[in-house]
């Protein structure tokens, strides 16, 4: 599947009848040197296989890579350009299910997010959905980050 745009949903019942369905890609992002370098300032993670490219081109990936939770922090963002849920529930980010790192990403590579629906559970503040995130690798069999994402609707 090679669907890039976004999906429009007016309710929740419009949501609950796209369970189980993939629902498309976000647009490719470019992992730089610089977007690492403000991960690890933000975090405090200077890890030299992250922002010592001298030293990272020895090591077995023969560069830097994006810390595994840059990775998962572009999540949200992909899900925003895949999911339009329209502007009459509020979403709040509840935590992931599971969440695994298949593949490193070197600096230079692009990124992007399938979106999948897997769960819609009502809860006595509204709704409860389960979104998978398979984070791809541009050229890669494996993905960078595969995540069950769990967000809260609320009306």
């Amino acid at each position: 599947m090679t669907v890039v745009g976004r999906r429009s949903f007016a309710s929740i019942d419009w949501i609950s009848r796209a369970v189980g369905e993939h629902l498309g890609f976000s647009p490719w992002t470019t992992i730089t040197q610089q977007r690492i370098n403000d991960f690890a300032e933000a975090t405090g993670d200077h890890q030299w296989i992250h922002v010592d490219p001298d030293r990272a081109a020895a090591s077995p990936f023969g560069s830097t890579i994006a810390h595994g939770y840059l990775t998962l922090s572009l999540v949200s963002t992909f899900i925003e350009q895949v999911v339009d849920f329209g502007e009459s529930t509020t979403r709040i980010n509840y935590g992931a299910e599971r969440t695994r790192f298949p593949a490193p990403v070197p600096v230079g590579s692009r990124l992007r997010g399938g979106v999948e629906i897997t769960a819609l559970d009502p809860t006595t503040q509204g709704h409860r959905l389960q979104v998978r995130v398979t984070v791809e690798i541009e050229g890669q069999d494996k993905p960078a980050c595969v995540t069950d994402m769990v967000i809260l609707l609320l009306p």
